[in-house]
């Protein structure tokens, strides 16, 4: 995979950095891909090679390229980072019991440091979910706002889910309020680094949730550092239930440079406990937005279908704080869409079982006998595909 023609420009009002993607061991056609932002924050964007390395290498590993290939004079990358990206496919070789070969990186290596002091500053992406909302709870909590590790910004992000420019839009009006709150700043970005392969996805984006989620973001994360030094990746596991990721405490500082930490936060707290930090903080409880569904009801947040949604809405009614927010279609938690969840990782299973404690303390016995059941149900599934698998 060749990357080259690095450019910066501004298209409908917006800056945008960008390079051209051609493959080398597929027929597929060459495509410019970019990160762009409004142009109050254009000049903290920069066309920084380590961005579209972090773009394309995981990317290349997994589709069959076996070099990435920066064709550009005057485009060198950080050594820190080629060697995180080459211990990152290492990890995932190992994981997932794969022999893809190790992408070769054939690019210019930045062998000077620069002696351009600038302001530390940190950030973090903000989606508006559970992680996100406690990951800043979590640090306005911790640090004061004069200490470099305190969060300044939130980038949210168009172009890594199916959520739509209207829905996205209106995600960013909805949580203006929360950031002036927390006294970030709140700046959108959009890209297409993941829409250009989505072709290629086999089912239930599971090149994005077990390989690429981590390194799409930090390349984003990339594109802002003559504005960011530090940039918070919020954890989706905790460490009792961890298993391989595409977004992951063992690849994700990774994806660091000299320029730019990567930080996977708050790996040591559970989804429960990350919930009644949100639940806490009443202006995010009542703009929370987990789904990333496509069209949403007219009104709402969230679809109140989706197995996030389903999750998040459960953990509520255990909390007993369901009623208190107006972001779901739905009131009142029931059977049935517990019996809609579908269990498949550690975690999904770890998220519900935590519950039933909870159910049972607030007199929820219907919601303890199904969340059992749909565990049991997930042991049967599991054991019943092991036995496909081996026969």
């Amino acid at each position: 995979m060749k990357i080259s023609n690095f450019k910066t420009y501004t298209k409908d009002n917006f800056a945008r950095v960008a390079a051209t993607i051609t493959w080398e061991d597929r027929n597929r056609p060459s495509e410019e891909i970019y990160v762009a932002t409004t142009q109050e924050f254009a000049k903290d964007l920069s066309c920084n090679p380590n961005t579209f390395l972090l773009a394309c290498t995981i990317v290349a590993f997994h589709y069959g390229e076996k070099r990435i290939f920066i064709d550009a004079e005057d485009a060198e990358i950080c050594p820190e980072l080629r060697d995180g990206l080459i211990t990152s496919m290492h990890w995932m070789r190992s994981w997932y019991k794969i022999k893809r070969n190790i992408v070769q990186i054939e690019a210019k290596t930045n062998l000077k440091v620069s002696n351009t002091a600038k302001p530390e500053r940190a950030g973090m992406f903000f989606s508006g979910g559970i992680d996100t909302f406690s990951t800043l709870r979590n640090n306005r909590l911790k640090f004061s706002l004069e200490h470099p590790a305190s969060i300044k910004d939130g980038l949210i992000v168009h172009g890594i889910s199916d959520t739509n420019l209207e829905e996205f839009e209106n995600a960013v009006i909805s949580l203006t309020p929360v950031a002036k709150d927390a006294g970030i700043n709140l700046i959108p970005v959009y890209t297409n680094m993941y829409k250009h392969i989505k072709d290629l996805e086999y089912k239930n984006f599971e090149f994005w949730r077990f390989y690429f989620g981590g390194s799409a973001l930090s390349a984003i994360a990339h594109a802002f550092t003559p504005r960011l030094n530090l940039v918070y990746i919020a954890s989706s596991s905790e460490i009792e239930n961890i298993e391989p990721w595409g977004s992951h405490p063992l690849t994700d500082p990774n994806y660091s440079s000299y320029d730019l930490q990567i930080k996977y936060d708050s790996v040591y707290l559970s989804r429960l406990e990350k919930t009644k930090l949100v639940v806490d903080w009443d202006i995010a409880f009542k703009k929370l937005r987990v789904c990333d569904i496509l069209v949403l009801p007219p009104g709402y947040l969230n679809c109140g279908k989706c197995g996030k949604c389903i999750i998040t809405m459960a953990t509520l009614t255990a909390l007993d704080t369901l009623h208190k927010t107006d972001v779901f279609p739905i009131k009142e938690f029931s059977k049935d869409l517990l019996l809609k969840a579908n269990l498949q990782t550690v975690l999904e299973k770890a998220k519900y079982r935590s519950l039933i404690p909870l159910f049972a303390s607030i007199g929820r016995q219907d919601l303890v006998f199904w969340t059992k059941y749909i565990l049991a149900r997930s042991r049967v599934k599991s054991v019943l595909k092991k036995l496909a698998k081996s026969f």
